[in-house]
Formats: structure tokens, sequence, C-alpha cells
């Protein structure tokens, strides 16, 4: 790749004028010309129409997001030097929001191009940092990455993953694997979140290990259970569980289709049982789709309902049966409430607005027929920043029926 001139593209006039307002994603129908073919993962200048600077990124062939843009207007030296800034301005917006206060031992230190370092997320859980990358440009900086991750937040092991499309490049052209660099940690660590102990499964679990992402609403739940039977539908590990047993829930119903989530949950609970209200609450187990048993099983079962399916639109082709999903779920979730019972429905999928998801819960719950009021609605936490539109995909809808 050394050998090679430098890859430089320049842009429709709609796409430099996107980039010219911080938008970091360059679409394959956006580069108007480059000089050559370009390769997985190398840079690519930008100039704009009149011949000057305008951005550098990661491209990306295989892609239809050619370039992650992470620099405009300006000219920077790419190094380890431009990292260790990136992650230094990430920690300190965590420091001002207080995300690692005492009791809270996970969270998230990078959130990709929100955070200026494109296809990139770190999370911390304790004293582990697990990295996930997405795009092949992070695979030949892969040690200045490390070691800049590694000065600023200064982990004590350092877990790298890579995602799916990632794998075998990573393997075939620059000999990486998953696994930790350095010293080697435990595949399965323990952190605190709110005072709460969980477990993540750092080496095979899903996206980094625990859903991190859902800490405050997680929260809100806490603050509703008192008193009541609570149904976590899509449980996955349990989080909204344990913290719904220790806001005072009477019962606590994990639904998930995966036995080893259900186990996961269990452990989890364990975990916390030191807590009295944790251990006092009853805890049941359904193993089961999500779908089908709101739709069959008994009504008024439960009186705080948490709807918290993974992604049902992960291409913007999936977004109109995603919506007539989000409302069905909404539907049996009503369903299975009892009188002045509380829904609590989430969506992670950023082809779904906030307004349209919102609407579709908001439509389930008029024509179900009974009377309801919309307690809140949520977006994202402070350590998981969306700067442009399409970062932005995790939304909450809050809603108490037959108040």
């Amino acid at each position: 790749m050394s050998q090679l001139t430098r890859l430089r593209l320049r842009l429709t006039p709609r796409a430099e004028s996107a980039v010219v307002r911080g938008h970091p994603w360059v679409y394959q129908d956006a580069v108007k010309d480059q000089n050559r073919p370009g390769l997985p993962g190398e840079l690519a200048v930008i100039y704009d129409r009149r011949d000057r600077f305008l951005a550098l990124g990661f491209y990306d062939p295989d892609s239809p997001i050619r370039v992650r843009v992470f620099q405009v207007r300006k000219p920077v030296q790419v190094g380890v030097d431009l990292w260790i800034e990136r992650v230094r301005q990430a920690r300190a917006l965590r420091e001002t929001c207080a995300v690692f206060a005492s009791g809270t031992s996970g969270g998230r230190w990078i959130n990709g191009e929100s955070d200026g370092l494109p296809g990139l997320v770190a999370d911390r859980y304790d004293t582990t940092l697990v990295v996930k990358l997405y795009i092949p440009g992070w695979l030949p900086v892969l040690e200045d990455i490390s070691s800049a991750l590694s000065q600023e937040l200064r982990p004590r092991f350092l877990m790298i993953r890579l995602s799916r499309n990632l794998a075998a490049i990573a393997r075939d052209h620059w000999g990486i694997t998953e696994g930790f660099r350095g010293d080697p940690g435990e595949d399965t660590v323990i952190f605190e979140e709110s005072g709460l102990r969980f477990e993540s499964q750092v080496r095979l679990g899903q996206k980094t290990g625990f859903f991190l992402d859902q800490r405050e609403n997680r929260r809100r739940v806490e603050a509703m259970a008192m008193g009541r039977d609570v149904l976590n539908v899509f449980s996955y590990s349990g989080g909204f569980s344990v913290y719904a047993a220790r806001g005072g829930a009477r019962s606590v119903t994990d639904l998930d289709i995966s036995a080893h989530a259900l186990e996961s949950a269990q452990r989890n609970l364990k975990l916390n049982a030191s807590h009295p209200a944790v251990h006092s609450a009853l805890h049941h187990a359904l193993q089961a789709d999500a779908f089908q048993w709101l739709r069959d099983s008994p009504a008024a079962q439960y009186s705080l309902a948490v709807l918290d399916p993974p992604s049902l639109a992960p291409r913007e082709a999936n977004r109109i049966a995603a919506l007539d999903g989000y409302a069905r779920l909404a539907a049996g979730g009503i369903r299975v409430l009892r009188r002045g019972g509380i829904l609590v429905s989430a969506s992670c999928s950023s082809h779904v607005s906030d307004q349209e998801f919102f609407d579709s819960v908001r439509r389930a719950a008029q024509q179900s027929g009974r009377s309801w009021l919309e307690s809140w609605t949520s977006g994202h936490a402070p350590d998981h920043p969306a700067s442009f539109p399409e970062a932005s995909y995790l939304k909450a809808i809050c809603l108490q029926l037959d108040p």
C-alpha cells in the first residue's frame, strides 16, 4: 500500500456539503471520481471542487459506505498522537457526565464516529477494556490505536473483537485475530453498574459482552417497580429484571428464546442476591418466542412489562415490517398488563425514527381500547452520543394503562 500514490477522491456537490456540515459517511454513489481503485482500510483524502483539502477518512471498497471520515477541513498527521487526542476528548466527555461515578465500573469510553473514531467502540468492564472494530481502516493502525487507548484509559486488560464482516480480512491480510493483547484476562468479567453486579462475556457475548446502552432506562424501570410483577421480554442477561428486583418488584419474569440468555440472567440475579430486595423478589424464566407468547398467553398477568427486542430493522428494507413488529409487540405487552400496568417499549433500530417508533406504540395503545397516559420517552445515554442521524438508534417510551 505504501508504494501506491495517495488515494484521492472528489464528491458530488451534495455529498461535499454534507461532509462540510460534519456528516462522517461518504456513500458509494457520492464519489464523483478517484485517482485509482482503493484498497480496504487505506486512507483516502477528499478534495473539494476547488481542489482544496476537504477531509480524511478510511476507505472501504467492499462497503456501500465508501469512506468513514474522521478529519474535516484541516489536514492532520495520522498517527498515535492523533488517536491519543481523540481518546482524551472522549474520556473528558465521560468524566464531565460522571459516567463512571461511584458504584459504576462499566460503560462506554468510545462511541465510533460520534467520538471521532469511526467504526470503533470501546467499552469498559471493570479493569478490562473491550475494543470492537467494524471497519478495516483500523487493522493497519491497530498498534497505534491500541497504544492510544492503553495510554489514556489505562485498562489492565485489553480485548480486541472484530465484527463478522471483518474477521476474514483481518486474519488473511493482517494476521489479526480476536483476543487479549498483552496480558490475558478472564473471558467473563464481573463489573458494577449503579451499585449492582453483572457479568460481561467479553470474548463471546453479544456486542462487547453486555448491553451498556440501556443503563438509564434500567434505572427508570427500577424507580417504577415497587410492588409490581415485572415481565422482561427479550430479557437476554436480565439487566432490567435485576434493577426491577432491587426496586422492590414482587416478582420478575425473564422471557427469552435462548436458554443461554436465561441462564445468564439467573447468574446476574445470584450476583446480587445479597441485596434484600433482590433476594426476596420471586424469579421466573420462560423460554419462548416472544411474539407468539405475548399473543397466546393469558391476559392481565403483570403490572409492568419491558419490551427490549433486538433490532427489527437491520436494513432500510426492513423498516415497514419492523414498525408492524413493534406495534404487535406493544399490543401483546398491553394485553398481558393488568389495570394500572406500565409498558416500557424500546427500539434499537436506526432505520426506524424516534417518531415512527413512538407512534407505533401509541397506535397499539389506542387500538387496545384502554385508556393510557404517556409517562416519558428517552434516547441515548451520555456515554453513547449520537452526532449524526444514522448514529441515533436507541429510543424508549413508557405508557401507563388505565391511569
